[in-house]
């Protein structure tokens, strides 16, 4: 299951990976974040501890998605070594995701 990452919880869990790091900007009212959600969710099964893959909730958590400039959401960024390496605005195919997990694996 996909972990909830918080403006507490953001820097240790993304910034301070020493994986690669997906995260989903999503709020519940978003009707293509709910596309997305499912697919965040097998993501994290199916990367176990290769990757960490998380959802920051931007309603009650707006400190990073503001950082980052999610403007639009769904947005899913990539990171390695606490930095943004990749981008995805809007739903996109699961292998969208994974391709970019993988090139850092």
């Amino acid at each position: 299951m996909a972990l909830e990452i918080t403006d507490a919880t953001f820097e240790e869990t993304v910034l301070k990976s020493d994986k690669p790091v997906l995260v989903d900007f999503w709020a519940a009212w978003c009707g293509p974040c709910r596309m997305v959600g499912p697919i965040i969710e097998q993501i994290s099964e199916e990367y176990g501890d290769k990757a960490v893959v998380g959802k920051v909730d931007v309603d009650a958590n707006q400190e990073f998605a503001a950082k980052y400039g999610v403007r639009n959401i769904p947005t899913v960024l990539v990171f390695q070594n606490g930095e943004v390496v990749g981008r995805q605005v809007g739903v996109a195919p699961k292998n969208a995701y994974t391709d970019a997990i993988d090139s850092l694996l």
